[in-house]
């Protein structure tokens, strides 16, 4: 049975591109009215407008915008992040405050921003991109760990306080997705471990995982769309894991 999201109204950060696009289109497809939310304006235009949505050319780094924002949405993805491959002892503190403010801070404005509405009409999804390292720390990504673990408590809380008013939240944990954001950091962890690129797949991304490749992410937002609909109405608070196995050990 196919998930229907006609006249629902949708907000998908970073969805111009990798996952985040995979689920704006994926929306798009069951009937949902979906705005790209994305740093690149002109890519987000592009996806939106082949969607049939609209887009919004935003810094959510700048957290400071965002303190008075009112949203008028049912579903609210908040997906956008970003990664950072460096040793505690160098990393530097600047980045460390731009990861959280993006990761972390900025979904708790937009959750903020898009409660009120949600309670008026007494339905809401937020759906929090985590990820495996929303569970488990890997060592050199001190930031993104920390954002994560973050963010898994954070949906736990919007959980809490929206299930008596019809709006769950859960968190989506994936692990390596065969994305820009991945492909971005094969060269950085190439250069602090010491190895070459094409090892950096093998012997590090998937060291740990049972299954042997990248998740796609359209597999993502085949969950995403799952847990937008109505058949999940019960699951809220709860961290969904698509790992391949990594987290079993």
């Amino acid at each position: 049975m196919s998930t229907d999201l006609t006249g629902r109204r949708a907000l998908v950060t970073g969805g111009a591109s990798g996952i985040g696009e995979a689920i704006v289109r994926a929306f798009a497809g069951a009937g949902a009215h979906v705005t790209v939310a994305d740093v690149n304006g002109e890519q987000a235009a592009r996806v939106a407008a082949e969607v049939g949505g609209e887009a919004w050319a935003v810094d959510l780094s700048d957290t400071a915008a965002l303190r008075e924002l009112r949203l008028d949405v049912d579903i609210l993805v908040n997906n956008a992040g970003i990664q950072h491959v460096s040793p505690i002892e160098e990393f530097d503190p600047e980045r460390f405050s731009f990861m959280l403010r993006l990761m972390l801070e900025a979904p708790f404005l937009l959750i903020r921003a898009a409660l009120p509405g949600m309670y008026e009409r007494g339905f809401g999804r937020v759906l929090n991109m985590s990820s495996v390292h929303g569970i488990r720390a890997s060592e050199y990504k001190s930031a993104y760990v920390t954002a994560k673990h973050g963010l898994e408590g954070l949906s736990k809380t919007t959980a809490l306080e929206g299930g008596p008013r019809g709006v769950t939240s859960v968190c989506i944990d994936p692990g390596y997705v065969r994305s820009p954001l991945v492909e971005k950091q094969i060269a950085d962890q190439a250069r602090t471990h010491g190895i070459a690129e094409e090892q950096v797949l093998e012997t590090i991304l998937l060291k740990d995982a049972a299954i042997k490749r990248l998740v796609e992410p359209a597999e993502v937002a085949s969950l995403a769309l799952w847990l937008a609909g109505p058949d999940a109405a019960m699951v809220t608070g709860s961290s969904y894991l698509m790992d391949g196995g990594w987290s079993a050990h």
